[in-house]
């Protein structure tokens, strides 16, 4: 019965210490190591200790503080003192326990990103004891806190009380935590278990005494393994029965000297050395995996090693920190020395696996994935130079090669064609012939009854880089550049072209760069898109809806039969997994090899099966060994954290507060965020901000978010992860606050009340002032029209008062005229009749007939003269003209003042238009005289010939 007992608890216990989720790390090729600087994380070189947080965030103690890494971002932490970090370990209830140099305490981090830290070691209550003290390891067990150093452990109690844990005088080297037990190494007396607060030795302790024990791991339910510094490793029991545990391991690990351990999942374990980077080994004692510099590691020094939660492995280096992903899908050989040369393609064939370089073929045993045994790949003699292609065909190993076709027999080569240019074979279903593509066209082969060449067709003169059968006697080839469709009889003697796509004009400017079969039809690959051809038209035609479903991965160059239903699709060295469903949908996965993009040579990938679950895929400088089962094992990935929160309004200012509440003048911030998924497949986010926005954004893998001007308010930013693979991460939420403006708040509104109370009054007072000014300007403004109105009516009144007076004077003109034209031709008819009597007096004779005496007639013609100079008349002309002309003798007068009276009066008569012989009679001269007057007064007004000199006195 206790028999049965013990073997169910051996089950159990292995069942607990083995995750049923693990798979075995494959020991052929190595693990992916990512690899971080003091450049990427910006401390110091030296990483003395590593935890992992419950929330999968990396803590490292770092010669410059305490480091943290959340899957994107480095931080650094500085303690107080500005000493070396020495240890690190992480509490379940979050706080992060760091010692160094004197001090000690617990960090904890704040929703947004930031770390406060409360120093432990000042409930010290003697600080000399801290003086030359270095906290080099933490234990954390129930609900205590071990803080380990060379001389005493300082025991942190949740009663903020410290004790102290001594080896009489005697120095520890390290603590050891297992099933919750602490051991501790007094030097030199050996391995104590401690009990209570006091250490009680363990019963074989002097076997492992100056062995410099470095970690005690769990073996089974009753074993526990024991890794020393350079004796290799030990078994012992709970009751402290120790003995050396043979395995070859051993030798290797002693010489490596073991600095830490951790054990990993199913019955695996790592050690980190001094000399020798990360041995892996199985509970056998078998090495799994050996990671050091020579194939990833930065540093061969590991000073601590920790586990994360997708069970890989982080080491903290003697410079730097590297991420080993045992629990990838991918596996690698890479030639870091660069002999081989550019992989063109590979194969595994009869236990040796071959690469196809530019170099030649080189060749290494194949032990399989389970056995682990570094690869030592040799150049095969007489294969230098350009190797195309590796193909079975009949169980036999074709190299296809620059010189030429060749046979491979373990690591020999032997030569069966001299046709450069071995670019393709295919097997023929008639047995026993095959054919190759190479530089100058297509060569027929047998392999009856030994490998033989045949003959090249001479039908055919271009370069065949594929060549892929349609049907018995038809094959479709092509070069990169054009595809033809040939022809053979059915001896396979003679071929001929049929078609190619320089027949065809609607493709001429595409580039064809394959022909596959897909689901029992051939389609072709090209730059544009896969096509096929229709032979009802005769022509190639795209592939519509299969380019749409495929998506980018309609480019692809090359496509390769995985199994049934599934194909690798090759775009540029980027390999997407396509299914196709019964139901004629199709699935691309596109993510699970992404690591490999760029890695493979261009239109030369090639990937090979080793059994159903794993492939091997050619790199440039190696290969790859992907698990195509591993993907399967059920993802969790965490949720999203909030790294930092930057007031990007005023120079990238980090806001550290607890609770964010931002001013409104500087409402714009940067969220950080990121998943502590620790991935070689990049992780995509998808964020939502309550308050601003009731949508989710597009999947991005940018890890931060900027929101620039937000309103004031409460807002929550939620932010969620996906992994490659669709498996979605819970929801983590921030809240924040962006202020009230001051002019939006209680008291700012209060005033504007008052002011709008103010402003209504002013107002009401204003519009009634308005409505004042408005009535009296109406009032004036009607004043106006009615002045306006009889100013106008006055002046209609003066106009027609001034058109009477002008028509009034018009007529007394008129009249005056008359009266003026009267008095002249008066004074004209006086004149002609004082002269005819003048006349008759000088002809009249008395009675004897006698002509009067001069004496009489003096005296008669004196009283006509005198008649003639009388004044009078002219000065009632004179009155009368003035009356009419305006003042016109007066004018003339002053503008020209030597006029005399004569002059005037000829004036007067040309201004009234009389004739010479009129102005004759008027002045009593002759019409010579009036002739002779004109002339001078001309000269006295200056008036040209040319002028009229009526013309001139009426324009006066």
């Amino acid at each position: 019965m206790r028999t049965i007992i013990i073997f169910i608890a051996l089950i159990i216990a292995f069942v607990s210490v083995t995750p049923t989720h693990a798979q075995s790390i494959i020991r052929a090729g190595t693990p992916l190591v990512q690899q971080f600087t003091k450049s990427n994380y910006n401390a110091g070189n030296q990483n003395w200790s590593i935890t992992v947080s419950n929330e999968g965030i990396i803590y490292a103690g770092n010669t410059e503080g305490l480091l943290s890494f959340d899957g994107q971002y480095w931080k650094l932490h500085p303690l107080k003192n500005h000493s070396t970090v020495r240890s690190v370990k992480a509490a379940k209830d979050g706080k992060i326990y760091s010692g160094g140099y004197g001090e000690f305490g617990f960090w904890q981090r704040k929703k947004n990103g930031g770390m406060t830290y409360t120093s432990v070691s000042s409930l010290v209550k003697d600080k000399r004891q801290l003086l030359n003290d270095e906290i080099w390891k933490i234990i954390i067990q129930d609900d205590k806190v071990y803080f380990h150093a060379f001389s005493k452990c300082y025991v942190y109690a949740p009663q903020n009380t410290i004790q102290i844990i001594t080896a009489n005088g005697e120095p520890f080297l390290f603590p050891h935590q297992i099933d919750n037990r602490i051991y501790f190494e007094q030097l030199p007396s050996g391995l104590h278990l401690l009990q209570g607060l006091q250490l009680q030795a363990v019963k074989d302790k002097d076997k492992l005494r100056g062995k410099n024990i470095l970690c005690i791991l769990p073996f089974d339910s009753l074993t526990y393994l024991i890794g020393t510094a350079r004796h290799g490793l030990f078994t012992m029991n709970k009751d402290g029965v120790i003995n050396p545990w043979n395995t070859d391991v051993n030798k290797l690990l002693a010489k490596a000297q073991i600095n830490n351990g951790l054990y990993l999942y199913d019955g695996q374990y790592a050690f980190g050395t001094i000399q020798d980077g990360v041995v892996i080994i199985n509970k056998r004692g078998e090495i799994v995996q050996h990671i050091n510099k020579n194939n990833g590691l930065q540093n061969n020094t590991v000073l601590s090693i920790a586990k994360d939660n997708q069970n890989n492995i982080w080491v903290g280096l003697d410079n730097g920190i590297d991420r080993i992903e045992i629990n990838s899908p991918l596996y690698f050989y890479t030639d870091l020395s660069g002999d081989i040369g550019t992989v063109y393609t590979s194969i595994i064939h009869n236990g040796i696996i071959y690469l196809g370089t530019n170099q030649g073929l080189f060749a290494s045993q194949w032990n399989g994935l389970h056995k682990f045994d570094s690869f030592d790949f040799k150049l095969i003699p007489n294969s230098e130079g350009q190797v195309w292609s590796l193909t079975v065909i009949d169980g036999k190993l074709l190299c296809g090669h620059n010189d030429g076709a060749f046979l491979v027999d373990n690591m020999g080569l032997s030569k069966i064609s001299s046709v450069t240019g071995g670019w393709a074979f295919t097997a023929h279903s008639l047995a026993p012939y095959f054919l190759q593509g190479n530089y100058t066209g297509i060569a027929k082969f047998t392999t009856r009854p030994t490998i033989q060449f045949i003959k090249r067709y001479p039908e055919l003169n271009e370069p065949v880089r594929f060549i892929t059968a349609r049907d018995m006697y038809d094959y479709w080839i092509g070069n990169g550049h054009k595809v033809s469709l040939i022809s053979f009889d059915k001896s396979l003697d003679k071929l001929t072209v049929r078609t190619s796509t320089y027949q065809d004009t609607s493709v001429q400017n595409i580039r064809f760069l394959g022909a596959f079969k897909l689901e029992n039809n051939i389609v072709f690959t090209t730059d544009s898109g896969l096509f096929y051809y229709d032979d009802i038209l005769k022509k190639f035609k795209a592939h519509e809806e299969l380019n749409k479903q495929l998506g980018s991965f309609s480019l692809s160059n090359k496509i390769i039969p995985k199994s049934a239903s599934q194909y690798w699709f090759v775009n540029k060295s980027y390999i997407a997994k396509v299914i196709f469903e019964k139901n004629g949908s199709i699935q691309v996965d596109s993510t699970s090899l992404s690591l490999l993009k760029n890695r493979m040579m261009n239109f030369y990938e090639n990937v090979i099966p080793i059994d159903q679950e794993f492939f091997l895929i050619g790199l440039d400088n190696g290969f790859s060994i992907y698990n195509d089962r591993r993907n399967v094992t059920e993802v969790q990935i965490p949720a999203p954290i909030i790294s930092q929160v930057w007031d990007i309004h005023h120079d990238n200012r980090i806001i550290d507060e607890e609770e964010i509440s931002v001013p409104y003048k500087a409402n714009s911030i940067r969220i950080a965020f990121a998943a502590p998924y620790y991935s070689s497949s990049p992780i995509s986010y998808q964020y939502m901000l309550e308050g601003y926005s009731d949508n989710w954004s597009l999947w991005d893998n940018q890890t931060y978010k900027d929101f620039t001007n937000l309103p004031f308010g409460k807002y929550t930013f939620k932010i969620r992860a996906r992994s490659v693979d669709g498996h979605e991460s819970t929801i983590s939420e921030l809240d924040f606050v962006i202020q009230t403006p001051w002019y939006v708040t209680w008291i700012a509104l209060l005033v504007y009340l008052l002011l709008l109370i103010c402003i209504l009054l002013i107002g009401r007072k204003k519009y009634i002032s308005w409505q004042q000014r408005k009535q009296f300007q109406l009032r004036r403004r009607l004043l106006e029209q009615q002045k306006a109105t009889i100013a106008r009516e006055s002046e209609i009144n003066e106009q027609k008062l001034i058109k009477l007076k002008n028509k009034q004077l018009e007529k007394e003109l008129e009249i005056k005229s008359r009266e003026l034209a009267n008095a002249a031709t008066n004074i004209i008819y006086k004149n002609e009749m004082l002269n005819n009597l003048h006349a008759e007096l000088r002809e009249l004779k008395d009675a004897k007939g006698n002509r009067l005496g001069q004496e009489e007639l003096r005296k008669i013609n004196k009283l006509i003269e005198d008649a003639h100079n009388d004044d009078r008349d002219w000065d009632i002309f004179e009155k009368s003209f003035n009356e009419a002309h305006e003042n016109f003798f007066k004018k003339l007068k002053a503008e020209y003042p030597e006029l005399v009276p004569n002059d005037l009066k000829l004036c007067a008569y040309l201004r009234l238009n009389m004739s010479s012989k009129e102005i004759a009679s008027l002045l009593n001269i002759t019409t010579r005289g009036v002739e002779i007057r004109r002339y001078r007064l001309r000269k006295k007004l200056g008036i040209p010939t040319d002028k009229n000199l009526s013309e001139f006195l009426l324009e006066r």
